[in-house]
Protein backbone atom coordinates (compact mmCIF):
# COMPACT_ATOMS: atom_id res chain seq x y z
CA UNK A 1 0.00 0.00 0.00
CA UNK A 2 1.73 3.35 -1.41
CA UNK A 3 1.26 5.87 1.57
CA UNK A 4 -0.36 9.73 1.45
CA UNK A 5 1.79 12.08 3.12
CA UNK A 6 -0.68 14.65 5.28
CA UNK A 7 0.53 18.27 5.83
CA UNK A 8 -1.84 19.27 8.43
CA UNK A 9 -2.85 22.98 8.73
CA UNK A 10 -4.37 23.87 12.56
CA UNK A 11 -5.77 27.06 13.71
CA UNK A 12 -8.91 28.81 14.40
CA UNK A 13 -10.98 31.13 11.89
CA UNK A 14 -8.74 33.71 10.62
CA UNK A 15 -5.56 32.99 12.69
CA UNK A 16 -3.46 32.70 8.65
CA UNK A 17 -4.14 28.98 7.72
CA UNK A 18 -5.12 30.28 4.40
CA UNK A 19 -2.49 32.37 3.31
CA UNK A 20 -0.02 30.09 4.87
CA UNK A 21 -0.96 27.27 2.58
CA UNK A 22 -1.12 29.75 -0.43
CA UNK A 23 2.37 30.94 0.15
CA UNK A 24 3.68 27.08 0.47
CA UNK A 25 1.66 25.86 -2.65
CA UNK A 26 3.22 28.88 -4.88
CA UNK A 27 6.76 27.87 -3.10
CA UNK A 28 8.25 25.86 -5.76
CA UNK A 29 10.45 23.93 -3.72
CA UNK A 30 7.60 22.38 -2.21
CA UNK A 31 5.19 22.94 -5.42
CA UNK A 32 6.76 20.78 -8.00
CA UNK A 33 3.80 19.46 -9.99
CA UNK A 34 2.67 16.85 -7.34
CA UNK A 35 -1.18 15.68 -7.49
CA UNK A 36 -2.68 17.28 -4.72
CA UNK A 37 -5.62 17.05 -3.08
CA UNK A 38 -6.40 20.66 -0.67
CA UNK A 39 -9.11 19.32 1.87
CA UNK A 40 -11.05 22.57 3.32
CA UNK A 41 -12.73 21.95 6.67
CA UNK A 42 -14.05 25.60 7.10
CA UNK A 43 -14.81 28.73 5.22
CA UNK A 44 -12.58 31.58 6.06
CA UNK A 45 -12.67 35.16 4.91
CA UNK A 46 -9.47 34.78 2.34
CA UNK A 47 -9.44 32.73 -0.52
CA UNK A 48 -7.70 30.59 -2.25
CA UNK A 49 -5.88 32.05 -5.72
CA UNK A 50 -5.26 28.61 -7.48
CA UNK A 51 -4.24 30.75 -10.56
CA UNK A 52 -1.09 31.76 -8.21
CA UNK A 53 -0.15 28.51 -7.49
CA UNK A 54 -0.57 26.45 -10.94
CA UNK A 55 -4.03 25.06 -9.65
CA UNK A 56 -4.12 22.54 -12.69
CA UNK A 57 -2.20 20.20 -9.84
CA UNK A 58 -4.19 21.06 -7.04
CA UNK A 59 -8.01 19.98 -6.44
CA UNK A 60 -9.66 21.26 -3.57
CA UNK A 61 -12.50 20.05 -2.17
CA UNK A 62 -14.91 20.85 1.34
CA UNK A 63 -15.99 18.85 4.04
CA UNK A 64 -18.98 20.89 5.43
CA UNK A 65 -19.70 19.41 8.61
CA UNK A 66 -17.45 17.20 10.86
CA UNK A 67 -20.26 13.83 9.93
CA UNK A 68 -18.26 14.08 6.34
CA UNK A 69 -15.43 13.41 8.18
CA UNK A 70 -15.24 9.54 7.30
CA UNK A 71 -12.45 7.32 5.73
CA UNK A 72 -14.91 6.61 2.92
CA UNK A 73 -15.23 10.08 2.33
CA UNK A 74 -11.95 10.83 2.40
CA UNK A 75 -10.40 8.10 0.55
CA UNK A 76 -13.07 8.69 -2.32
CA UNK A 77 -11.65 12.23 -2.52
CA UNK A 78 -7.87 10.97 -3.20
CA UNK A 79 -9.18 8.69 -5.65
CA UNK A 80 -11.05 11.21 -7.91
CA UNK A 81 -8.15 13.05 -7.75
CA UNK A 82 -5.41 10.90 -7.97
CA UNK A 83 -3.57 12.54 -5.49
CA UNK A 84 0.00 12.16 -4.22
CA UNK A 85 -0.62 13.97 -1.20
CA UNK A 86 -2.66 15.89 0.81
CA UNK A 87 -3.31 19.21 2.96
CA UNK A 88 -5.56 20.23 5.18
CA UNK A 89 -7.29 23.11 6.37
CA UNK A 90 -8.78 21.82 9.54
CA UNK A 91 -11.66 23.11 11.53
CA UNK A 92 -10.34 24.72 14.62
CA UNK A 93 -13.44 23.68 16.70
CA UNK A 94 -13.54 20.34 15.42
CA UNK A 95 -11.23 18.08 17.35
CA UNK A 96 -7.91 16.61 15.67
CA UNK A 97 -8.47 12.68 17.83
CA UNK A 98 -11.55 12.75 14.79
CA UNK A 99 -9.11 13.16 11.75
CA UNK A 100 -6.82 11.02 13.09
CA UNK A 101 -9.42 8.00 13.78
CA UNK A 102 -10.78 8.47 10.71
CA UNK A 103 -8.32 9.06 8.18
CA UNK A 104 -7.55 6.17 5.28
CA UNK A 105 -5.26 4.26 6.66
CA UNK A 106 -2.52 4.84 3.97
CA UNK A 107 -2.84 8.74 5.14
CA UNK A 108 0.27 9.32 7.11
CA UNK A 109 0.75 13.06 8.76
CA UNK A 110 3.86 14.10 7.33
CA UNK A 111 3.74 17.89 9.58
CA UNK A 112 1.37 19.71 11.22
CA UNK A 113 1.32 22.98 12.19
CA UNK A 114 -0.52 25.28 14.55
CA UNK A 115 -1.34 28.99 13.35
CA UNK A 116 -2.49 31.24 16.01
CA UNK A 117 -3.19 35.15 15.87
CA UNK A 118 -0.96 36.36 18.91
CA UNK A 119 -3.77 38.98 20.33
CA UNK A 120 -6.33 36.21 20.99
CA UNK A 121 -4.73 33.26 21.53
CA UNK A 122 -4.62 33.92 25.95
CA UNK A 123 -8.56 34.37 25.14
CA UNK A 124 -8.64 31.25 23.28
CA UNK A 125 -6.92 29.47 25.79
CA UNK A 126 -9.03 31.01 28.54
CA UNK A 127 -12.53 29.97 27.08
CA UNK A 128 -11.76 27.39 25.20
CA UNK A 129 -8.78 25.14 26.54
CA UNK A 130 -9.68 21.45 25.17
CA UNK A 131 -9.84 22.90 21.65
CA UNK A 132 -6.50 24.70 22.30
CA UNK A 133 -4.63 21.76 24.26
CA UNK A 134 -6.17 19.57 20.88
CA UNK A 135 -4.12 21.86 18.57
CA UNK A 136 -1.08 22.24 20.43
CA UNK A 137 -0.83 18.76 22.12
CA UNK A 138 1.06 16.99 18.50
CA UNK A 139 2.41 19.98 16.28
CA UNK A 140 5.09 20.38 15.13
CA UNK A 141 5.59 24.34 14.94
CA UNK A 142 3.52 26.90 16.52
CA UNK A 143 3.19 29.80 14.40
CA UNK A 144 1.86 33.24 16.22
CA UNK A 145 1.35 35.73 13.67
CA UNK A 146 0.55 39.88 13.60
CA UNK A 147 3.02 40.03 16.60
CA UNK A 148 3.15 43.82 17.91
CA UNK A 149 6.13 45.29 19.08
CA UNK A 150 6.50 44.49 23.04
CA UNK A 151 4.19 41.39 22.91
CA UNK A 152 4.53 39.01 26.05
CA UNK A 153 5.82 36.16 24.03
CA UNK A 154 6.74 34.27 27.81
CA UNK A 155 2.83 34.12 28.33
CA UNK A 156 2.35 32.80 25.08
CA UNK A 157 5.28 30.24 25.47
CA UNK A 158 4.09 29.23 28.75
CA UNK A 159 1.02 27.98 27.62
CA UNK A 160 2.55 26.13 24.76
CA UNK A 161 5.05 24.53 26.46
CA UNK A 162 2.18 23.01 29.11
CA UNK A 163 0.80 21.05 26.13
CA UNK A 164 4.11 20.48 24.00
CA UNK A 165 7.74 20.90 25.42
CA UNK A 166 8.63 19.70 21.85
CA UNK A 167 7.65 22.15 19.24
CA UNK A 168 9.30 24.72 18.20
CA UNK A 169 7.72 28.08 18.45
CA UNK A 170 7.84 31.40 15.79
CA UNK A 171 6.34 34.70 16.54
CA UNK A 172 5.58 36.28 12.81
CA UNK A 173 5.50 40.65 13.02
CA UNK A 174 2.76 42.30 10.95
CA UNK A 175 5.90 42.88 8.44
CA UNK A 176 6.38 39.34 7.87
CA UNK A 177 9.48 39.15 9.60
CA UNK A 178 10.13 36.16 11.76
CA UNK A 179 12.08 35.10 14.64
CA UNK A 180 12.25 31.84 16.89
CA UNK A 181 11.51 31.25 20.10
CA UNK A 182 14.93 30.80 22.32
CA UNK A 183 13.57 31.02 25.87
CA UNK A 184 15.19 28.46 28.31
CA UNK A 185 12.54 25.65 30.09
CA UNK A 186 14.91 24.66 32.93
CA UNK A 187 12.96 22.04 35.26
CA UNK A 188 11.66 23.34 38.86
CA UNK A 189 13.62 20.67 40.11
CA UNK A 190 17.42 19.56 40.57
CA UNK A 191 17.72 16.17 38.31
CA UNK A 192 21.59 16.49 39.60
CA UNK A 193 20.73 16.31 43.40
CA UNK A 194 21.19 13.63 45.33
CA UNK A 195 17.55 13.35 46.11
CA UNK A 196 15.31 15.09 43.46
CA UNK A 197 12.68 16.95 45.52
CA UNK A 198 9.22 17.15 42.76
CA UNK A 199 6.91 19.76 44.98
CA UNK A 200 3.24 19.07 44.50
CA UNK A 201 2.47 21.91 42.03
CA UNK A 202 5.51 20.42 39.82
CA UNK A 203 3.94 16.52 39.62
CA UNK A 204 2.37 17.68 36.24
CA UNK A 205 5.17 19.13 34.58
CA UNK A 206 7.64 16.37 36.25
CA UNK A 207 5.72 13.63 35.10
CA UNK A 208 4.98 14.81 31.34
CA UNK A 209 8.87 15.47 31.51
CA UNK A 210 9.42 11.64 32.70
CA UNK A 211 7.16 10.41 29.98
CA UNK A 212 8.43 12.12 27.18
CA UNK A 213 12.46 10.92 27.83
CA UNK A 214 12.83 8.00 30.59
CA UNK A 215 16.59 8.20 30.56
CA UNK A 216 17.14 11.06 32.27
CA UNK A 217 15.81 9.57 35.08
CA UNK A 218 17.32 6.37 34.75
CA UNK A 219 19.55 5.76 38.37
CA UNK A 220 17.54 8.80 39.94
CA UNK A 221 16.33 9.44 43.46
CA UNK A 222 13.51 10.91 43.60
CA UNK A 223 10.88 12.34 46.48
CA UNK A 224 7.34 13.10 45.83
CA UNK A 225 3.90 12.67 47.27
CA UNK A 226 1.03 10.88 45.80
CA UNK A 227 -1.33 8.56 46.22
CA UNK A 228 -1.69 4.70 46.24
CA UNK A 229 -3.17 2.73 43.46
CA UNK A 230 -2.98 -1.09 43.40
CA UNK A 231 -3.63 -3.44 40.50
CA UNK A 232 -4.75 -7.14 40.32
CA UNK A 233 -1.77 -7.91 37.75
CA UNK A 234 1.07 -6.51 39.55
CA UNK A 235 3.20 -8.77 41.62
CA UNK A 236 2.17 -8.66 45.84
CA UNK A 237 5.20 -6.43 46.59
CA UNK A 238 3.81 -3.73 43.58
CA UNK A 239 1.87 -1.14 43.84
CA UNK A 240 1.07 2.01 41.67
CA UNK A 241 2.04 5.56 42.89
CA UNK A 242 1.00 8.82 41.45
CA UNK A 243 -1.52 11.48 41.15
CA UNK A 244 -4.65 12.52 39.56
CA UNK A 245 -3.59 14.76 36.38
CA UNK A 246 -5.92 17.54 34.48
CA UNK A 247 -3.95 18.12 30.72
CA UNK A 248 -6.51 20.53 29.58
CA UNK A 249 -9.86 19.82 31.54
CA UNK A 250 -12.28 18.25 33.65
CA UNK A 251 -13.02 15.84 31.14
CA UNK A 252 -9.56 14.07 30.64
CA UNK A 253 -8.85 13.95 34.49
CA UNK A 254 -7.12 10.81 34.87
CA UNK A 255 -4.38 8.85 37.21
CA UNK A 256 -1.36 9.15 36.62
CA UNK A 257 1.38 7.25 37.96
CA UNK A 258 4.48 5.06 38.45
CA UNK A 259 5.01 1.33 39.48
CA UNK A 260 6.70 1.13 42.24
CA UNK A 261 8.45 -2.19 44.28
CA UNK A 262 8.40 -2.64 48.26
CA UNK A 263 8.21 -5.70 50.14
CA UNK A 264 5.40 -4.62 52.57
CA UNK A 265 3.23 -3.23 49.50
CA UNK A 266 0.50 -5.48 50.74
CA UNK A 267 -0.33 -3.35 53.54
CA UNK A 268 -0.77 -0.40 52.00
CA UNK A 269 -4.09 0.96 51.55
CA UNK A 270 -5.47 2.30 47.90
CA UNK A 271 -6.20 6.42 47.71
CA UNK A 272 -3.91 6.85 50.72
CA UNK A 273 -1.21 9.64 50.52
CA UNK A 274 2.45 9.51 51.30
CA UNK A 275 5.48 10.57 50.36
CA UNK A 276 7.66 8.18 48.90
CA UNK A 277 11.25 8.38 48.22
CA UNK A 278 12.57 5.58 45.66
CA UNK A 279 15.25 5.00 43.22
CA UNK A 280 14.05 4.90 39.47
CA UNK A 281 15.12 2.04 37.39
CA UNK A 282 14.15 2.25 33.63
CA UNK A 283 13.39 -1.95 32.44
CA UNK A 284 10.43 -3.58 31.67
CA UNK A 285 7.73 -4.40 33.37
CA UNK A 286 4.71 -6.60 32.83
CA UNK A 287 2.60 -3.58 34.14
CA UNK A 288 3.54 -1.38 31.32
CA UNK A 289 3.70 -4.30 28.59
CA UNK A 290 7.01 -2.43 27.74
CA UNK A 291 10.09 -0.66 29.24
CA UNK A 292 9.37 2.09 31.45
CA UNK A 293 10.41 3.62 35.08
CA UNK A 294 10.28 1.35 38.06
CA UNK A 295 10.52 2.72 41.56
CA UNK A 296 12.43 0.91 44.06
CA UNK A 297 10.69 2.48 47.54
CA UNK A 298 13.65 3.45 50.36
CA UNK A 299 11.36 5.06 52.06
CA UNK A 300 7.74 5.80 53.06
CA UNK A 301 5.87 8.76 54.87
CA UNK A 302 2.05 9.79 55.49
CA UNK A 303 1.23 12.42 54.23
CA UNK A 304 -1.28 15.07 54.01
CA UNK A 305 -3.16 15.69 50.40
CA UNK A 306 -1.69 18.56 48.76
CA UNK A 307 -3.63 22.25 48.52
CA UNK A 308 -5.18 21.22 45.06
CA UNK A 309 -5.15 17.30 44.52
CA UNK A 310 -5.57 16.77 40.92
CA UNK A 311 -2.48 18.27 39.82
CA UNK A 312 -2.43 20.70 36.83
CA UNK A 313 0.33 22.49 34.98
CA UNK A 314 -1.22 25.50 36.07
Amino acid sequence: MNQIPVYLFTGFLEAGKTKFIQETLEDRRFNQGERTLLLLCEEGVEEYEPDSFSGKNVFIRTLDSEDDLRPQTLEAMEKECRAERVLIEYNGMWLLDDLYQRMPEAWVVAQEFLFCDSNTFVSYNANMRQLVYDKLKSCELVVFNRCKPGLDKMELHKIVRAANRRCDIAYEAPDGSVSYDDIEDPLPFDLEAPVVDIKDEDYALFYTDLSEDFSKYDGKTLRYKGLVAKSPRLAKDNFVFGRQLMMCCANDIQFAGLICRWPEAASLEKGQWLTVTARVEVKWHRGYGKKGPVLTVEKLESAAPPAQTVATFY
